[in-house]
Order: structure tokens, then sequence, then C-alpha cells
């Protein structure tokens, strides 16, 4: 059957023409020749200049996923075993690879999908429907690669059950991919030592972004008195109890995200340092504030306030707020480590308001440094997408 082939309007698809890898339903002035949703199609622009092959997809916003620039490309399992080769090559080069992310989907050029390891467990997730036709070929080719330097993966679990699937036509899945096992797995990350649920944690069951940003506080807090907003499974809060903290309170509103950290620091032999209370973060600071309670560093790591550009409004009214609220309980002196990782509150907005926030309780900041997402997620110039994570550590002074 003769390859379909996707028009590209007149002026239109400058993202993909910089070096992004999708292409939106009104950027199409027309499909000719059959296909199939899933399917890999060749892109011309309005003149028939080649811009690339990619998978389509009628029932989704980004109609086709770019996959190849190259016009001799050919989407077969080797292709794909390049593909997978050079992102495990990358992490080699870069990151700790005990556990780190493998594919970051745009960013390694294998639209659509992620693949953790935790320690010798693999979570995949799945979001597109012409990648998730070649998700086993993908794992089978991660764990042939993985093999060559004796790494031996006992187990693979899937958490495609993001609701971004239904917008691809997709219905919402997890389970085993092969034998089950064990799904919760020991992972030791900064020598700090956690259990992953890699079944019922947030997402694929850790935020292995952070890694390098949990490293980061770790100087600035020995003897010190830590409190960590938004705890999840405590990973700043232990972070900080191994470096020596006095003492670290962790928060979170998740019953089983406190349980699970308050597991993790038993693991570490932190208990007695490291605490941790379940309560709404917007509620318990002011609490705290009125109390007249100070803290050497406030560590801040909220979920994304917006997921799309319709409320980024709301998100700005939040994320004021709860650096607002942060920098008041930060000691003079002390040291404010605040982050986003909403792609849409983008570093320009984020900068902003936290500025507004010192600004209108009379705070001081200085910068000590700004971060972004560990290298195992590599940000990809034109993916805008792929760059989403902002970290800031500022020293915090009073007026004087």
């Amino acid at each position: 059957m003769k390859q379909a082939v996707v028009r590209i309007k007149k002026g239109e698809a400058r993202a993909l023409k910089a070096g992004g890898l999708w292409i939106y339903d009104n950027e199409i002035d027309s499909v000719t020749g059959d296909f199939e949703n899933g399917d890999m199609v060749a892109v011309e622009d309005f003149d028939g200049y080649f811009l690339g092959y990619g998978f389509i997809n009628t029932k989704s916003k980004i109609t086709v996923r770019i996959m190849s620039r190259k016009r001799d490309a050919v989407v077969d399992e080797s292709f794909i075993e390049m593909r997978v080769r050079n992102a495990w090559e990358y992490r080699k080069s870069t990151v700790d690879t005990s556990s780190c992310r493998l594919i970051f989907g745009e960013a390694d050029f294998l639209p659509g999908i992620v693949v953790d390891k935790f320690s010798d467990v693999l979570v995949v997730e799945s979001l597109a429907l012409g990648i998730d036709r070649w998700k086993p070929v993908i794992l089978e080719k991660l764990k042939k690669v993985l093999a060559e330097d004796g790494i031996s993966i006992r187990g693979i679990y899937e958490r495609s059950d993001a609701k971004v699937r239904l917008q691809e036509g997709m219905e919402r899945y997890k389970g085993f991919v092969g034998e089950p096992f064990d799904t919760k797995v020991q992972i030791v990350e900064n020598g700090v030592k956690y259990m992953v649920d890699v079944e019922d944690g947030q997402k694929t069951g850790f935020f292995l972004d952070q890694k390098y940003n949990r490293l980061a506080i770790q100087r600035l807090c020995p003897g010190k008195r830590v409190l960590d907003c938004f705890t999840h499974t405590g990973s700043f809060a232990l972070n900080a109890g191994i470096a020596g903290a006095a003492s670290v309170l962790g928060v979170d509103a998740s019953e089983l995200g406190v349980a699970q950290a308050r597991e993790n620091a038993e693991l570490n032999g932190l208990s007695d340092r490291v605490s941790f209370v379940c309560a709404d973060v917007f509620d318990l600071l002011p609490e705290l504030e009125a109390k007249g309670e100070k803290f050497d560093v406030v560590i801040l790591d909220p979920p994304a306030f917006t997921k799309s550009r319709a409320s980024i409004k709301n998100a700005v009214k939040g994320y004021r707020e709860i650096n607002m609220r942060g920098l008041k309980l930060v000691k003079d002196g002390g040291f404010l480590a605040t982050c986003s990782c909403s792609h849409f509150m983008d570093p320009e907005l984020f900068s902003k308001t936290i500025r507004e926030a010192a600004v209108s309780c009379h705070k001081r900041l200085r910068q000590v440094e700004y971060r972004t997402q560990a290298a195992d997620h590599p940000i990809l110039w034109a993916a805008d997408s792929s760059y989403y994570l902002k970290f800031y550590i500022f020293q915090v002074v009073e007026e004087k």
C-alpha cells in the first residue's frame, strides 16, 4: 500500500521547521492516500518539499508526531534499536543510571513514550497511538541493550493511565507487561534509600527529575531546621535529613504519600529527626506563621498548578501565594528552594511571580542557583514541552 502523504498549509508548521516534532490539526491542508490512525505517513510542505515521516492520529489535536526527518529512513526494528541505544549511551554519559529515565519521549526522538528504570524494574507510560504499536519492540530493545552492560531487568510495569490517552482515542491502562512481580522496589539516590511503589505511586512511582536538585539542597541543611512542603514520599526531606539537618518537617496532603515518607525515613534511620504531617500546605503555612515558627530552609515543590494555557492566571495566583507563605517562614539569612514543574509556567513568568511574592512580603532574594530537570530528562530545543522544571535556591534577607 502506498504511504499516505500529509500536506502542510502554506506558512504553517513553524515549530516543526524549527526542530519540533509535532504537527497540529489546524496546520494540515490535506491528507492523500489510505491510512489508519497510528500509521506512518510522509509529511510535505505546501510546495511538496519533504519534511519527515511521522505517526498520524486524526483523533488527536497533535495529528502527526515526527519520527525521522531523513527521506531514506525506514522506521523498523533496527531503527527503534538505534534510537534506544542512543538514549542509553546518552544516560551513561550524563547521569547515575542505577535509577533514571531511560526514554523521555520527544527529547529522545521517540514521541509519546516514557520509560523509567527503578533499579531492576522498568515502568512504561505510552501516550500516543503510533508509538503504542512499537511499545513491545522498544521494551525488548531496551532489555537487550541493558543486558549488554550486564543489567538484568526483573520485571516491567505499565502505567499508561493518564487522562491524555483519552484524547488520542485510547483507553487508560495499567498492569504488568509479562510476568507479575513485587511492585515495591527499593532504590538508592544521592545516598538516600526509598521504597518506590510502581503500581500505585504517582505517575510512574517516583519523580526522578529532581535527583540533582535534591542533592543541591544537601549542603544547605547540616544542623538546620528544615520545612519541606508537598513532600510526596519524602524525597527532599530525606536529603535534608541525611545531610545532617537538626530537624525536618515534611508536609503533604496525601495520606498514602505521608505513610510512604515515614517508611522511607525509617529505612534510612532518620525517624528521630525527620517527621511528616498530612495536611493541606496552604492551610498549614499560615498556622505556622501565626505561631511565630521560623525555619533555616524552606522547600516548596508543589504539583503543577496548571496543565493548560487556559488556567495560567489561577496558577500564577497559586505560585505567588505559596511563595509568599514560604518566604514568611524563612529566618533572616535562611534559604528558600522553590520550583514549578508546569511547562506552561515558563521561566520568565515563574521568576516574575517569585519576585512579586518577595516584594509583597518585604523580603530580598539573593539567588544561589537556578536549575532545571536532571539530564535524563533532556531539554530538546524547539520541543518546548520537554523544558518544564524550574528550580531556584535563594538566600532570603530582611530589608534593613
